[in-house]
């Protein structure tokens, strides 16, 4: 698998608690995260009210700011392309071709 940025995670976590909520489980398998790396981005999306939790539920629900977070990040990526490291470090080349 490539190498992902933290922005590209926390926005597929957001994605994935978007809507009616999701489990831990459900998170985890979208975002392609170990249960480790999952408790990690959890609370620290906790911590800066990007995520909810609904306890009776036992579900995690994007906050008003994490959709303005969300937006904010795919508007991003459609204005920039991703990028991706060439055989010179110290460069990266955008793999669309732009």
């Amino acid at each position: 698998m490539k190498y992902r940025s933290r922005t590209e995670i926390v926005g597929l976590i957001l994605d994935a608690a978007n809507g009616g909520g999701a489990t831990k489980t459900r998170i985890m398998y979208k975002a392609f995260l170990s249960f480790a790396q999952l408790q990690e981005y959890l609370t620290m999306l906790q911590d800066n009210g990007l995520i909810e939790y609904e306890g009776g539920r036992r579900t995690y629900r994007t906050a008003e700011k994490g959709m303005k977070l969300l937006e904010i990040y795919e508007k991003m990526s459609e204005l920039v392309p991703p990028l991706a490291p060439t055989t010179d470090s110290n460069r990266f080349v955008s793999i669309r071709g732009y």
